[in-house]
C-alpha cells in the first residue's frame, strides 16, 4: 500500500513548485485532500505522505528516520530527472513540529535536493489538549463542519490522539531551531494548544519567517472554517517565493 497521495497540476499547465505535505497527530492523507487539491488547482504538485509516529524513543533516531522518509518522499516527486522548483514543505501539529527540529539540525532537504521553504501550521506548545470525548477533541481541532465531518467519517483517524504528549526533546528543538530558509507560520487565534509567545518569539528570531495569525481558527488551522483564506495565504507565500521573496501585490491604499 502507497504511503503516500499525489495531487498534479491541472493538465496542460506548467507545475510551479512542489509541495510535500506532512500530517500531524490522529491525521491521515485523507486529512489534506480539501488543501491539497486547491493547492494543485493553482499549479502546484501536491504530495501528502502518512503522519510519522512520534512515540517514546531515541529522539535522534526518530528525526533520522524522518529525514529518511522525507528524502523518499522527494525522490518519489522527481519528474524528468528533477523535483519542480520550489520545493516546499508543509507540517501541522506534530508533522510541523518535526520539521522545525529537523531544519535546526541539517538543512531541510530531500536528499541532494535541498528545501526553498517551510510551512509550519499549527506548532503545537508544551502539554497535551484536555480532551475526553471525540466531540471534545473535535472542538480543539476546528468547528467547520465539512472537516469535523471528513476526520469522524475516517476509520484510519486516531481519535484521541490529541492527548498524547509529543516529545520534549522534540519541541525544544522544534522552537529552538536556527534556520534560514523562508518560513511561513499560521497558528489560530483560538488554537487552546498553541504558544503563541513561544511561536512569535521563534518566527521574529528567524531571518526570513513570517508569522500569520487566523481569526477564530482552532488547532487544524489548515482545515477550520477560514480554509480559504488560509489556502490562499499559502499560495501568495509560495507566488512570493518564487519572486524572490519580493510581494507579487503590494496595497498603496485602503479604506480597509
Amino acid at each position: 500500500m502507497s504511503d503516500h497521495t499525489d495531487h498534479h497540476a491541472p493538465e496542460g499547465l506548467r507545475t510551479r513548485g512542489t509541495v510535500i505535505v506532512v500530517p500531524g497527530r490522529g491525521e491521515t492523507r485523507s486529512t489534506y485532500g480539501r488543501l491539497a487539491a486547491r493547492l494543485a488547482a493553482d499549479a502546484y504538485r501536491v504530495r501528502v505522505v502518512d503522519a510519522q509516529d512520534t512515540g517514546a524513543g531515541d529522539p535522534t533516531d526518530l528525526l533520522d528516520r524522518f529525514g529518511a522518509r522525507l528524502t523518499e518522499s522527494v525522490e518519489g516527486a522527481v519528474t524528468d530527472g528533477d523535483v519542480a522548483k520550489p520545493l516546499v514543505f508543509l507540517g501541522a501539529d506534530a508533522g510541523a513540529a518535526l520539521l522545525a527540529a529537523h531544519l535546526g539540525r541539517s538543512a531541510l532537504s530531500g536528499g541532494d535536493r535541498a528545501a526553498d521553504a517551510v510551512v509550519l501550521a499549527g506548532l503545537p506548545g508544551r502539554g497535551a489538549a484536555a480532551v475526553g470525548t471525540w466531540e471534545e477533541e473535535l472542538d480543539v481541532r476546528t468547528s467547520c463542519p465539512t472537516h469535523r465531518g471528513t476526520l469522524s467519517a475516517d476509520p484510519r483517524v486516531r481519535r484521541g490522539s490529541l492527548s498524547d504528549e509529543l516529545p520534549e526533546a522534540l519541541l525544544d528543538s522544534a522552537y529552538e531551531a536556527a534556520f534560514t530558509v523562508p518560513a511561513l507560520f499560521l497558528v489560530g487565534d483560538a488554537d487552546p494548544l498553541a504558544d503563541r509567545d513561544a511561536l512569535g518569539r521563534g518566527a521574529a528570531s528567524l531571518p526570513r519567517a513570517r508569522l500569520s495569525t487566523v481569526r477564530g481558527a482552532h488547532h487544524d488551522v489548515l482545515n477550520d472554517v477560514q480554509h480559504r483564506s488560509v489556502a490562499a495565504e499559502i499560495i501568495a507565500f509560495l507566488e512570493t517565493l518564487r519572486n524572490e521573496l519580493v510581494p507579487v501585490v503590494t496595497v498603496e491604499s485602503s479604506a480597509w
